[in-house]
């Protein structure tokens, strides 16, 4: 994949390294020289000064031939002007964009760009933490509004349906880890001991995935 990262901070040159490491093609803008001093992007990949909206610097960085276009600089206009002019300029297939300021999110999400709202992400990823065992979340989707956990079984989950523990527009089992290996549940798919779940569930949901997962003689 040719990606092309608007932006060479902290987050820019470690996702430069990332992808290079994967084997991407990268080239990194960014309208200060010195970025690329400190925070090295790596010696394979190309680097171009210049404003990341600017169309001249743009077609430089090979944004014609682009797969990706991520915008991660500090200001959330020259992000998002950036990602729309990648967008709906040069058509490139894959545009990101990081967002500071939460209630610009949803607005760009309706232009179409997929944006990274890292203080939204930030305070949900923080609340999860003070509360719950940060061990059992395994991954958030959808900017922390979707978790995906893996939860042991308790005694009082043994023999039953693992899709009985569905709540519908809140907890989904998506699979069962069991010995090893791991299947996906089906109406007929009991729970054995030493299972574990693969849970996903709305951020709302995990109140009930406590009273769901409690025996019924703890529930409060």
């Amino acid at each position: 994949m040719r990606v092309i990262i608007m932006g060479c901070g902290r987050v820019g040159s470690q996702l430069a390294h990332e992808l290079v490491d994967d084997g991407h093609t990268v080239t990194v803008i960014d309208k200060n020289a010195e970025a690329f001093f400190r925070y090295p992007p790596g010696e394979s990949v190309t680097t171009v000064v210049g404003l990341g909206f600017d169309r001249d610097v743009l077609i430089e960085a090979g944004i014609k031939d682009a797969d990706a276009f991520v915008a991660v600089s500090s200001g959330d206009n020259s992000n998002i002007v950036s990602a729309r002019v990648a967008l709906e300029n040069f058509h490139v297939p894959k545009v990101v964009a990081r967002i500071y300021d939460p209630r610009r999110a949803d607005i760009y999400e309706r232009l179409n760009i997929p944006t990274v709202a890292t203080t939204k992400w930030g305070v949900k990823q923080i609340q999860l933490m003070l509360f719950h065992d940060r061990q059992e979340i395994r991954e958030t989707i959808g900017g922390g509004d979707l978790l995906r956990m893996r939860m042991p079984v308790g005694a009082h989950m043994i023999g039953k349906a693992a899709t009985s523990f569905n709540v519908p527009g809140e907890i989904m089992i998506a699979g069962v880890s069991r010995g090893g290996g791991g299947f996906l549940p089906t109406d007929d798919s009991t729970l054995q001991a030493g299972d574990y779940l693969i849970v996903m569930l709305t951020k709302d949901g995990m109140d009930t995935l406590d009273e769901v997962f409690e025996p019924a003689g703890e529930q409060h």
